[in-house]
């Protein structure tokens, strides 16, 4: 059986042991063939390349 506390943490101690799990702003890097905006380590969803290759089909290739 685990051990009970015996007063009430405060809202001080809760909030400063949740303090490192708010929402951080998405970190975006620039596309190299078509210098539009993607997240890091991710293919771009606009060109469909990633590390200089193409994996995954654009709309503008297929149009």
């Amino acid at each position: 059986m685990p051990p009970l506390p015996k007063k009430k943490h405060s809202r001080k101690r809760k909030g400063g042991r949740n303090a490192h799990n708010g929402i951080k702003q998405v970190s975006l890097s620039t596309c190299p063939q078509c210098h539009g905006p993607r997240m890091p380590h991710r293919a771009c969803d606009v060109c469909g390349t990633y590390n200089g290759r193409e994996v995954s089909p654009s709309e503008q290739q297929t149009v």
